[in-house]
């Protein structure tokens, strides 16, 4: 899959190609659906796919403090897109002249003009241009003047749930990361530098890898997670992860503390993620390290029950 940032380096002699256009943080299971289609319909007219995102979020230019929580960085959504069969991750950096562009120029000067776009593929709600006046219905007319098809797909729903970003991100932030999972199509992942803590997990027995995480990354609601711990070359073992302060420790900071279960590794400066399978509880704040150190280790005794691999039968 190439990998472009803007247009200005398009490939000489560059041909029609399919093209489907939105942020896809998260690539969940609606985005899929959508990538699917654009991907079997260039493979239909024997052109290449090309998935266009923006950077950073079209909220935080527009709208100066909204960003809302990541799901995805650039760089995973880059993979999960590849691993759907995309020829081309274009990402186009999203300025406030960006933003002031009619919605009629940009898709002429990109989709036709740049790009010679034989076919769109845009979700039934997609908006772009100046104010989002943008819609499909104006890319559908624009594609009869210009020639090149138009699809808006369907939202993906499931027992009346219609699966966005804006709902993972909620499920997150109440954290039901089972339900989030549920859309994404697999884990809630969170990645990171593993950074020093203050050592008391390794004092109480539990030693934990710290993770460092991105400014605006969707970190679950404060409690305690079964996750899978990745890093390297996709090496996973099982975890008993705490999100929160540490209340029995009169904790200020919030933090994301994984245990790492059955290994004894230094993982510190290692660039890891975490993989979000379910939530075992709240986070308490305990009358004593004894009663904190009996409900840990029922903590890691269920993490363990839970996260099972294929292998494990």
């Amino acid at each position: 899959m190439q990998r472009w940032r803007g247009l200005d380096h398009l490939p000489g002699g560059w041909g029609r190609c399919v093209v489907t256009i939105g942020v896809f943080d998260g690539v969940h299971r609606g985005h899929q659906a959508l990538i699917n289609r654009a991907v079997g319909l260039a493979e239909e007219k024997g052109v290449p796919s090309v998935l266009i995102t923006f950077d950073p979020h079209p909220s935080e230019v527009v709208r100066p403090g909204s960003h809302p929580a990541q799901l995805t960085s650039l760089r995973r959504r880059a993979e999960l897109v590849e691993g759907l069969g995309v020829d081309v991750f274009c990402v186009i950096p999203f300025t406030a002249e960006v933003a002031r562009t009619p919605a009629d120029e940009f898709a002429h000067e990109v989709l036709v003009d740049r790009l010679h776009v034989a076919a769109v593929v845009v979700g039934e709600n997609f908006t772009f241009g100046h104010k989002a006046a943008g819609n499909v219905e104006l890319l559908r007319a624009l594609g009869k003047r210009f020639g090149f098809v138009t699809e808006g797909a369907d939202l993906v729903t499931d027992d009346g749930v219609t699966y966005s970003s804006t709902y993972i991100r909620a499920c997150i932030d109440a954290g039901d990361v089972a339900a989030a999972a549920q859309a994404l199509g697999r884990p809630h992942r969170l990645e990171g530098i593993v950074v020093r803590g203050d050592g008391r997990g390794k004092e109480l027995g539990f030693p934990t890898a710290n993770l460092s995480t991105t400014r605006f990354a969707a970190v679950p609601a404060d409690g305690v997670y079964a996750c899978w711990f990745v890093h390297g070359s996709g090496r996973r073992l099982k975890a008993a992860v705490s999100v929160g302060t540490n209340p029995t420790f009169s904790g200020r900071e919030r933090r994301v503390e994984a245990f790492v279960l059955d290994v004894d590794e230094d993982f510190y400066g290692q660039r890891v993620a975490l993989d979000f399978v379910d939530r075992l509880r709240d986070m308490e704040k305990f009358d004593s390290v004894e009663s904190l150190l009996a409900q840990m280790h029922r903590d890691v005794d269920t993490a363990r029950d839970l996260l099972t691999d294929p292998g494990d039968a």
